[in-house]
């Protein structure tokens, strides 16, 4: 019987080669496993430190934090808000002028009510032109009509409750919502148009003053007089105005001769 070697060979390289990848299989393994370790220690080292989350709750990033408003109708200290640049400070306007508190309105509950007029036939001659010639330049649109009839000097129009510096016309335009003035020469037509009462007759106080508010407590008003109101203000106005116990908004002066005393608002 014959046996043929040729096979032998092969069968021992067969299993030297099994042996050999047997062997590797592990090492791979372990070497993957430790530089698997190796990666997640050195990623876990740089990782930063977890961030506590700031006090109160409180998840705004630091410095973005907006402070809460003051609580409505606070005023705020003086020199707190600091003058921009490029802009002139503000100064506080002068005290009151001196004219005898003319133009202070007059509704005293305790006083009879005094006569509503609306007729402006009744008004004397002078009182009646300047009345006609304050509304035509109301009407024109163009407040520089307004200067002849202000006037200067000591018999100047008084235009606010407090001294005024610089021009008549330009501190009427700064009352005005629009740059050309015109919001103030509607309010002013619409004031002259209201009823008139005649204050003080007899006296050196004596004036004929237009919206008639400007002598009635404003509790005694029949409803028709309040549709008048609110020509003039707002229904927001009027209650403000209630508590306080008279008209402050805008009105006019004219004394008997004709001199235009006065157009202003406030207490």
């Amino acid at each position: 019987m014959n046996f043929s070697m040729s096979g032998q060979p092969r069968g021992l390289v067969l299993s030297i080669r099994v042996a050999v990848f047997c062997a590797a299989v592990p090492l791979a393994l372990c070497l993957a496993g430790s530089a698997a370790y190796a990666l997640s220690e050195i990623k876990r080292e740089d990782l930063p430190s977890p961030v506590a989350p700031p006090p109160d709750d409180d998840m705004s990033p630091p410095g973005t934090a907006v402070p809460m408003p003051d609580p409505p109708g606070t005023t705020p200290p003086a020199g707190s808000q600091p003058t921009p640049p490029g802009e002139p400070e503000q100064v506080d306007p002068e005290g009151p002028a001196d004219d005898g508190g003319m133009a202070n309105p007059r509704a005293d509950p305790d006083e009879p009510l005094p006569e509503v007029v609306y007729d402006l036939g009744k008004l004397p001659e002078p009182v009646r032109r300047m009345h006609d010639l304050i509304v035509e330049a109301c009407k024109s649109g163009d407040i520089e009509r307004l200067r002849p009839l202000i006037g200067k000097g000591d018999t100047m129009t008084q235009l606010s409750l407090s001294e005024i510096e610089g021009d008549p016309i330009t501190f009427l335009k700064g009352l005005s919502g629009d740059t050309e003035g015109q919001e103030i020469l509607a309010i002013m037509e619409e004031v002259l148009n209201a009823g008139y009462v005649h204050v003080d007759a007899g006296t050196p106080q004596d004036l004929y003053v237009w919206p008639y508010f400007f002598a009635l407590p404003l509790d005694k008003l029949d409803a028709r007089q309040r549709v008048e109101l609110f020509k003039i203000v707002t229904a927001g106005d009027y209650d403000s105005m209630k508590q306080f116990g008279a008209y402050i908004f805008y009105r006019v002066g004219i004394t008997p001769d004709g001199q235009w005393a006065f157009f202003v608002a406030g207490d």
